[in-house]
């Protein structure tokens, strides 16, 4: 969005076999912290290390070995806070959250809920032109990961591996504000996008570095504006949470199922169920995980090794200062900066690397040319070699020297595309290829007219009908250029043509 007015969304209406039924989704996205070192000890956070391998004695809950906080990650939680326009608390304590499972080596995984180190905050998810939808953030907490269970390794036992355990995550926590399973993507989407930006988090949701538990409830419509007009949570119907979703596709598939199967429930005269399901992406379904627990069943208390965190408000302006632009920041600025639409600055800011990529390109240049090559030629050819833009054969300073070339008339839009070509396969400096090879742009009009005398005296019964239909003079256009191979500049073929067939 270029500025802050915009519609929201239409939310999803789901029509059930008595009556319509609206959506209502919040999110726990886990983000782990881009840190080398754990959040309450030095080991690696590595990823693909042998089993076991990056494993502290904290982190395996040895006894007397006491947590010391990573001062980094903090840091780069409270950045995250920053990004996302959110209240940063100065005092913030951990607390202990206790249950038993084998990949848990302590008994229990250190987290905070009664006192987090962010607040309230906001997301805002583009849908389409002129609509979002404002995601409001309750908080941002910080806690461990645990390990992980390997269950397909034997057919009678289980294997445990403990390197994550002890990872730093950001818990990054929405109110309910979601209406359908396009915004709930578009939400994980939106804030992968700016982690990325700012380097708090590198989004790998494959390598499980961003996941999100997805809570799932139905409601009327007109229940949802009684909720936002009275905080009565009740009206929005009994949630189910769907456990690490890790992919885009499969959290609209399981917001739907989910939704389906609640309803179906409903009008049968059945209840809701509270309680933590999984998708299954083979079967397209939700089953049954366990029993949602509360608060109380996980038996909270402050942790009795840690002190309250308590940080300065100068701490947290020097990292504010350190902010980096973000990416609806950088979309409105690319649009009035270069002229380009919405749609192309959305396509080059999607990245960071894809929009310093373009930047460089376009320094000192016209920017919609930059924005064509980089959007068409450039993240075409990487789309269908499956690179990233780190991987590109072609880099920015050279597609700036073809740009250039083409800017000066030395080369033509068709030569341009081969140049690029060749400079991808085989690498080099655009200018010097085309000096070798040469490729230079035809501007003699001596040359061209007669080429274009040659054509005009060989085809005189298609001079006679370009005659009385002009638009037909596109023929010669092109035969000139053959003839040339591609080397005449197209200006001056089209001017001489006119000139020569009378139009």
């Amino acid at each position: 969005m270029l500025d802050l007015t915009y519609e929201a969304p239409t939310p999803k209406v789901i029509q059930g076999a008595k009556h319509d039924w609206e959506l209502v989704i919040g999110l726990e996205v886990h983000a782990q912290v881009a840190s080398k070192a754990k959040l309450f000890s030095g080991a690696s956070t590595q990823f693909g290390a042998e089993p076991n391998s990056n494993v502290a004695f904290v982190d395996a809950g040895m006894p007397g070995m006491l947590p010391v906080i990573n001062e980094g990650c903090v840091a780069l939680a409270v950045k995250t806070g920053l990004g996302l326009k959110a209240q940063i608390n100065l005092v913030s304590a951990f607390d202990r959250k206790n249950y038993f499972y084998p990949d848990l080596p302590q008994g229990y995984q250190i987290s905070q809920l009664y006192h987090p180190l962010v607040g309230e905050g906001e997301v805002l998810v583009d849908m389409g032109p002129g609509v979002a939808r404002k995601v409001r953030i309750e908080r941002i907490h910080m806690e461990q990961d645990a390990g992980k269970s390997i269950h397909d390794m034997d057919p009678h036992m289980s294997f445990v591996d403990l390197n994550r355990t002890g990872v730093a995550l950001m818990e990054i926590v929405s109110r309910p504000d979601i209406r359908g399973p396009e915004e709930a993507a578009a939400y994980v989407g939106k804030l992968r996008q700016i982690l990325r930006y700012l380097g708090t988090c590198n989004g790998d949701m494959q390598n499980g570095n961003l996941r999100a538990d997805v809570n799932v409830s139905v409601c009327r419509p007109g229940d949802y504006e009684k909720f936002i007009e009275t905080g009565d949570p009740s009206v929005l119907g009994t949630r189910c949470e769907i456990k690490n979703m890790n992919s885009m596709r499969f959290i609209q598939a399981a917001i739907d199922h989910e939704a389906r199967r609640q309803i179906a429930i409903i009008e049968d005269g059945g209840s809701v169920v509270q309680e933590t399901r999984l998708y299954d992406p083979d079967k397209g379904e939700t089953r049954s995980m366990r029993n949602k627990e509360e608060a109380h069943d996980y038996r909270y208390f402050p942790d009795p090794d840690l002190l309250p965190l308590e940080i300065e408000q100068a701490w947290v302006d020097e990292i504010a200062g350190s902010l980096p632009e973000l990416p609806d920041e950088k979309r409105a600025r690319f649009v009035t900066e270069y002229g380009m639409t919405e749609y192309d600055a959305s396509v080059l800011t999607a990245e960071v690397e894809n929009a310093a990529f373009f930047e460089e390109v376009a320094a000192g240049r016209d920017g919609k040319t930059a924005a064509n090559w980089v959007i068409n030629e450039l993240f075409g050819r990487l789309k269908k070699d499956d690179l990233a833009i780190s991987e590109s054969p072609v880099s920015a300073a050279q597609l700036g020297a073809i740009l250039d070339l083409l800017a000066k008339d030395e080369i033509s839009g068709k030569i341009a595309k081969d140049l690029f070509e060749i400079v991808w396969t085989e690498g080099g400096d655009p200018a010097q290829i085309v000096e070798d090879r040469g490729m230079k742009q035809v501007t003699d009009t001596g040359a061209i007219e007669a080429a274009v005398d040659d054509i005009i005296a060989a085809n005189p019964a298609q001079v006679e009908k370009a005659q009385g239909n002009p638009k037909l003079a596109g023929w010669f256009v092109g035969q000139v250029m053959k003839a040339t191979g591609g080397k005449a500049n197209p200006k001056a073929v089209n001017q001489i043509v006119t000139e020569k067939l009378g139009l």
